[in-house]
């Protein structure tokens, strides 16, 4: 059968809140410590670089006309990874010198006509290429005031070692259908991305990895009143507007067989490693496999476009 088993990290990090720069170098160390570790993969949360908009929720987001939404959103895209410009080729860079997989949540700006920002999940391979960057199709409640709806384009899954991998961001793991194509592109490594907090990820990782019959990974990030750095815009409203804890973690493993490897850790920096085996998902399979023997495509079929939307195309 060949070599069955890959060992996997995830990293559960608090970024440097909304300064890019600063949060990759971080990244950075992390990647190198997965790698130290033996990790052949490893996985941060959604928005990580550089973080996700916890501002919203407790500002009044939605208010129109608004001088400190105004002025954290031009601010928020100022920092927001744009990928044309060369913004992740340090992290490039270590996953080829390291011989380690990447899959990173990052505010994307790209240079498109018009400013808006997405919450795109991006896998780099172990040769330090970009293979897919998915822009989440549908934010969250507050997160349509900061981010725009994405598309098909990146719903991808990738081959890493003996296993296929995909990723989908937050909420994005309740949907059925995003859920099912990525299982019916032969994943059994399935990663979910979150902002943070035990509560999205404690029952859902489960669930996944026994309908999916595939490891499941949830990795979140952390986030407290005190990472909001003075030189932000506003920063002493937001401390004055912000809970203390926003995002407590809850990265988590969870097995084909829907049983955990690694429980959900809550409050905690860590870089976990822990080694899986493709051995597990086909004896879990033996008796449902939801895009093999037990699929019915004759009844239900699903059908993915993959274009990137854009307002223009020229012919």
């Amino acid at each position: 059968m060949g070599k069955t088993t890959l060992c996997v990290a995830m990293a559960q990090l608090a970024p440097v809140w909304l300064q890019r720069e600063r949060t990759i170098e971080k990244l950075i160390v992390a990647i190198n410590e997965a790698a130290s570790q033996g990790a052949e993969f490893v996985a941060f949360g959604e928005a990580m670089a550089p973080g996700y908009p916890f501002w919203v929720e407790h500002t009044d987001g939605a208010r129109f006309e608004s001088s400190l939404q105004k002025a954290l959103y031009a601010h928020y895209h100022d920092q927001a990874v744009c990928i044309e410009r060369g913004d992740l080729s340090p992290i490039v860079a270590v996953a080829k010198a390291k011989s380690i997989a990447v899959a990173l949540g990052i505010i994307e700006g790209p240079r498109e006509r018009g400013h808006s920002c997405y919450a795109s999940a991006v896998y780099i391979n172990a040769q330090g290429e970009i293979l897919s960057v998915h822009r989440k199709l549908m934010p969250t409640f507050e997160e349509r005031l900061v981010w725009a709806t994405g598309d098909g384009h990146g719903l991808r899954t990738h081959s890493c070692g003996p296993f296929t991998v995909g990723v989908l961001n937050c909420w994005e793991n309740w949907m059925p259908l995003a859920r099912a194509a990525m299982y019916a592109q032969g994943e059994n490594f399935h990663v979910a991305i979150w902002p943070g907090n035990v509560r999205n990820t404690e029952d859902l990782t489960r669930h996944m990895a026994r309908e999916g019959r595939s490891y499941v990974m949830s990795v979140s990030s952390l986030m407290q009143r005190s990472h909001i750095d003075s030189a932000l815009p506003f920063a002493d409203e937001l401390r004055a507007a912000m809970p203390e804890v926003m995002a407590n973690g809850g990265s988590c493993l969870a097995g084909p067989d829907g049983q955990w490897l690694v429980e959900p850790i809550v409050s905690q920096e860590i870089v976990k490693t822990v080694e899986i085996d493709l051995r597990k998902v086909f004896e879990e399979r033996q008796n449902f496999d939801p895009c093999g023997h037990y699929s019915r495509p004759d009844v239900l079929q699903l059908r993915i476009n993959r274009e990137r939307q854009q307002t223009l195309t020229e012919t």
